[in-house]
């Protein structure tokens, strides 16, 4: 007997403890009750006490009840968070509070699809950290390995062979020069992503701007054999972005343009509309197949691993490429057909 009477005083002592912030609306109402009672009926002292027991007896049982339906709530609401916590809910619709909690149900429902979808770009992020530290390791090796092997072969006497130190000292030069690229490369992707590299935007001359383009381009197409032809462009054409930033765009479509093209010719054009002007760099080389054209921005990505190492690159130019055209409000557009060549073009605003 007295267990179950201790046990139902617990009980009252923790509703009324989970009902406590309404105490002191509770306390304004048992004062403004009897305030207007008295100010409406006289009463004698007798009854005001009478009163003010009965009518504190009724607040204590509505605190009770109060609180009793709080702690359920809250019971239920604890329960939920704990079965997200420990990932029980395979999607938002199997949440389901009481009627009374239907506005706190969105919102729990809400919270768990962002915690979802928070989880799953952090996968993400770490897979792609995971490649990305996996993909610089092996382009870093292989220079490194390169540059390595060809000294220690000079070490080993081939120094003194006339026949054979000067070329290997070229080729360590070569594997040095790309080994810079893909340190630079990879600097200009840190920042970028970062938000470190600043753009200067300003409007600037088109014509001028890409005749020196191509004026230094001239060497790399001379040297495969490849006409670069600029086609006409409007005199004091004015286009609007960060001019140093894209010369790297154009440097990187330009000379891919010329790497993988083995006759025919690298175009580059400009089509103007009313307020914005398209810059077009197109090639009449291998081509790129449909179902590779949506990855070759991806860092590390290429198309022919082979015939890509073959011709030099630190497969970071179009990633490169794909960042900075987005930090002008624009983005790289791709046409290409196998054999026949590609086109590559991105707008700028007049």
């Amino acid at each position: 007997m007295l267990v179950t009477a201790l046990k139902m005083w617990n009980k009252i002592k923790k509703n009324l403890y989970a009902s406590k912030i309404y105490f002191v609306e509770i306390f304004i109402v048992f004062v403004l009750f009897l305030f207007f009672i008295s100010f409406i009926y006289p009463l004698s002292l007798t009854q005001f006490i009478s009163l003010s027991l009965l009518t504190l007896l009724f607040l204590f049982i509505l605190l009770y009840i109060i609180g009793e339906k709080r702690k359920i709530d809250i019971l239920e609401v604890k329960t939920i968070i704990e079965s997200i916590r420990k990932n029980k809910f395979n999607s938002a619709e199997e949440i389901k509070l009481t009627t009374s909690l239907v506005d706190l149900e969105d919102e729990i429902k809400s919270m768990f699809l962002k915690t979802r979808s928070d989880i799953e770009n952090l996968k993400k992020l770490e897979q792609v950290r995971t490649e990305f530290l996996g993909n610089v390791s092996h382009e870093l090796r292989t220079p490194i390995f390169g540059i390595q092997g060809y000294i220690e072969t000079l070490l080993d006497g081939a120094i003194n062979d006339p026949k054979v130190n000067k070329n290997f000292l070229i080729k360590a030069a070569r594997h040095s020069e790309n080994l810079n690229n893909l340190l630079n490369d990879l600097i200009d992707i840190s920042m970028i992503e970062s938000g470190e590299m600043r753009m200067s935007f300003r409007f600037f001359d088109a014509k001028e701007y890409l005749e020196s383009i191509v004026n230094e381009m001239k060497n790399l197409s001379e040297t495969k054999g490849i006409p670069l032809i600029l086609g006409e462009i409007r005199p004091n054409l004015q286009l609007f972005g960060d001019k140093v930033r894209l010369k790297q765009v154009m440097t990187n479509l330009i000379s891919n343009a010329i790497k993988y093209t083995d006759k025919g010719k690298v175009e580059i054009l400009i089509v103007e509309s009313e307020k914005e002007g398209r810059i077009i760099v197109k090639d009449t080389g291998i081509g790129i197949a449909d179902s590779e054209i949506s990855r070759i921005f991806e860092r590390f990505y290429r198309v022919d691993k082979v015939r890509t190492r073959a011709v030099g690159g630190t497969g970071l130019g179009l990633a490169i490429v794909k960042h900075i055209l987005e930090a002008h409000g624009t983005k790289i557009t791709v046409k290409s057909t196998i054999g026949e060549g590609s086109e590559f073009s991105f707008v700028l605003k007049k």
